[in-house]
C-alpha cells in the first residue's frame, strides 16, 4: 500500500473522530429513550467555548472541560424539557440547536481567525510501526485513541453488563425497568447529560484538533445532523456507529479528491449528496428484508450474532415520556 493511500486513510480516521464521539454520545442518550436534537448547535457552541477557554488559560484540559460542560448543560435543558415539563423532545432540541449556533457565532466574533493551542500529535510507540494498520490508526493525537476506547467501553457496558441492560431497558420498556427497581428518570437525566458532554468533547475536537481555531460560520456546521444520521444508520450500535462515521468521512474525502481532479466532471451538489444517498440506500436494504434473507443461509450461531449487530430498529420508548417516578 503506497504512502499516499495510507495518508488518506489516516486522515479519514482523524477527521471522523468528532463524529465518532458525538455519535456514541447520542447513542447513549437515545438508548435511554431521550432524543437530543440539539447536536448541531451544541457542537458549534462547545467548539467556540472550548477554544476560547483553552486560549485564555493556555491549558487544553480547561478548554476540553469547558466544552464538555457546555454540551452537558444544553443536554440538561433537553432533559428538563422532556422529563419535567413533558414537552416534545424534537421541538425542544430543534430550537436549542438554532439558538446555540447563533449564540456561538455572536459570542465568538472576537476570536475568529486567531491562532490558539492545539492537541499535540502523539504517535504510539511500536504500534505506529505495524505495517498498514500502524500508520492508519496509531499515528494521531490522544483524542483519536480515546475514541477507540470509547467505542469498545460503550459496547461492553451496553451489551455485557447489568447496568447496561438496565440502561437499554429504560429506552425499550421503561415501565418494566421501573417495576424491576430501575430509576427511569434518573437514568434518563444521567445519560442525556453524559451524551451531551461527549457531544461537547466532539465540538472541542474540531476547534482544538481537526481545524484549530474558530471561524464564522463554524467549520463543523451541519455535522451535528450528520452525527444524528449516523446513529440511525448505525442502528444504535456502537460498532456500526463508528463504521458509519468512518464511511461518511471517507466519502467526504473522496468527494474532495474528485472535486480537485479537473479530469472528472461530476456536479458539486451530487458529490456532496453521495454520503447521504449511500446511508439512505443502506437503510432501505436493511429494512426491506434482504439482510434477513441473507442471514437465513448462514449457520444458526452466526445468524444470531449478525442479527444483533445489524439491528436497525430504534429503542421502543425513544422520545416518549414516563410518569412512573
Amino acid at each position: 500500500m503506497n504512502d499516499e493511500l495510507l495518508n488518506i486513510l489516516s486522515s479519514v480516521v482523524a477527521n471522523a473522530t468528532p463524529l465518532v464521539i458525538a455519535g456514541i454520545g447520542e447513542t447513549l442518550t437515545e438508548r435511554a429513550g431521550v432524543v437530543n436534537l440539539s447536536l448541531d448547535g451544541s457542537l458549534a457552541l462547545s467548539a467556540m467555548v472550548g477554544f476560547v477557554a483553552a486560549l485564555a488559560t493556555q491549558n487544553l484540559l480547561v478548554g476540553l472541560l469547558a466544552a464538555m460542560i457546555v454540551g452537558a448543560l444544553i443536554a440538561l435543558i433537553v432533559a428538563v424539557g422532556a422529563i419535567e415539563l413533558r414537552q416534545d423532545q424534537v421541538a425542544v432540541g430543534f430550537v436549542l440547536t438554532l439558538l446555540a449556533a447563533d449564540v456561538a457565532q455572536f459570542l465568538g466574533q472576537e476570536y475568529t481567525r486567531i491562532p490558539g493551542p492545539t492537541i499535540p500529535y502523539w504517535p504510539l510507540p511500536l504500534l505506529r510501526d505495524v505495517p498498514v494498520v500502524g500508520p492508519i490508526f496509531f499515528d494521531h493525537n490522544w483524542l483519536v485513541y480515546f475514541s477507540y476506547i470509547l467505542v469498545f467501553v460503550t459496547w461492553y457496558y451496553l451489551f455485557r453488563t447489568r447496568p447496561g441492560l438496565a440502561h437499554r431497558a429504560v429506552g425499550e420498556r421503561p415501565e418494566s425497568a421501573y417495576a424491576r427497581g430501575t430509576r427511569v428518570q434518573y437514568q434518563r437525566y444521567l445519560w442525556t447529560m453524559v451524551g451531551g458532554a461527549l457531544v461537547g468533547l466532539a465540538g472541542a475536537a474540531y476547534s482544538l484538533s481537526i481545524k484549530p481555531g474558530w471561524a464564522t460560520p463554524p467549520v463543523m456546521r451541519g455535522d451535528g445532523w450528520i452525527a444524528l444520521a449516523i446513529v440511525i444508520f448505525g442502528g444504535w450500535h456502537p460498532f456500526r456507529v463508528v463504521l458509519g462515521a468512518y464511511l461518511f468521512a471517507g466519502l467526504r474525502s473522496l468527494s474532495s479528491a474528485i472535486q480537485r481532479d479537473d479530469t472528472i466532471q461530476i456536479p458539486f451538489v451530487l458529490l456532496n449528496a453521495l454520503p447521504w444517498a449511500l446511508m439512505i440506500i443502506t437503510l432501505l436494504v436493511v429494512s426491506s428484508g434482504a439482510v434477513e434473507r441473507l442471514l437465513r443461509i448462514m449457520p444458526r450461531g452466526v445468524q444470531n450474532r449478525m442479527r444483533n449487530f445489524l439491528r436497525s430498529d430504534p429503542p421502543a420508548a425513544l422520545g416518549t415520556t414516563f410518569k412512573g417516578d
